[in-house]
């Protein structure tokens, strides 16, 4: 659900609303109260929000950061990819031919990667990917063992830039947000939206307010786990370097 922010707020929204309304029918339990009860429930339902909010800016600092990160990716994938086709200029032009070829094509193929959706589509772009990968390194092994020199090590050095970049760039999609946070977030939430109804007790003219901070809450969540899901969320990473890479190269 996690990669579904849509779902997950909408699923949240119902679940925080009806606890905030058994909070309420909860008071009805106890319909006399002293004050020091009063101010205790009011002084843990202060305490239950500070820490709610402290937790959900740390985790949208969390997914933030992680979005950042898969941006900067992106472009050095594009940089490597640039820098190794100026570098084939220092081969022999029959191999130069055949490696530029095969960069269209990959840059074609990590294009794919990240406008694609979670799915069968996205294991074929894999394999296409891999496949691309293994046939550039190959295109670059005959020279650098026929020719061992400084010019030859640096077009090895750029090919293996290009073939990192790409796991770099897995690696950033794979590190998310724990579960064991969205676990702590998600019963942190729950729990403040009973608090918050129970406090509210039998005063019906206020009842309309229950709904304000679940609304909220799932909102500021809905944000979170757009953020951190790469695909499954409206906030993304498009390919724009890439895509201007292309067209260059065309």
């Amino acid at each position: 659900m996690i990669n579904h922010p849509r779902l997950l707020s909408a699923v949240l929204l119902c679940v925080m609303a009806a606890l905030s309304f058994a909070g309420t029918k909860l008071r009805f339990l106890h319909p006399k109260e002293d004050d020091g009860k009063n101010e205790d429930i009011t002084l843990v339902i202060s305490a239950t929000l500070t820490l709610l909010g402290l937790i959900i800016g740390f985790m949208f600092s969390m997914a933030t950061s992680r979005y950042d990160q898969r941006r900067l990716y992106e472009e050095g994938e594009a940089n490597a990819i640039g820098t190794e086709w100026v570098r084939c200029d220092l081969m022999p032009a029959s191999e130069a031919a055949a490696t530029r070829g095969l960069l269209r094509q990959y840059v074609q193929s990590r294009i794919d990667f990240y406008n694609s959706d979670e799915g069968n589509k996205l294991g074929v772009i894999d394999r296409q990917s891999s496949q691309l990968q293994t046939q550039l390194w190959k295109s670059i092994q005959p020279i650098a063992a026929t020719q061992p020199t400084p010019v030859t090590a640096l077009v090895v050095s750029g090919m293996n830039d290009v073939l990192n970049s790409q796991g770099y760039t897995q690696f950033s999609w794979w590190n998310r947000i724990p579960t064991t946070a969205w676990v702590l977030l998600v019963t942190i939430a729950c729990v403040s939206n009973l608090l918050v109804g129970y406090g509210t007790g039998r005063r019906r003219a206020r009842s309309g307010l229950l709904i304000v901070l679940p609304v909220l809450v799932a909102v500021a969540i809905f944000l979170v786990a757009d953020i951190d899901s790469p695909r499954g969320g409206v906030i993304r990473v498009h390919p724009r370097d890439l895509v201007t890479l292309q067209q260059t190269l065309h």
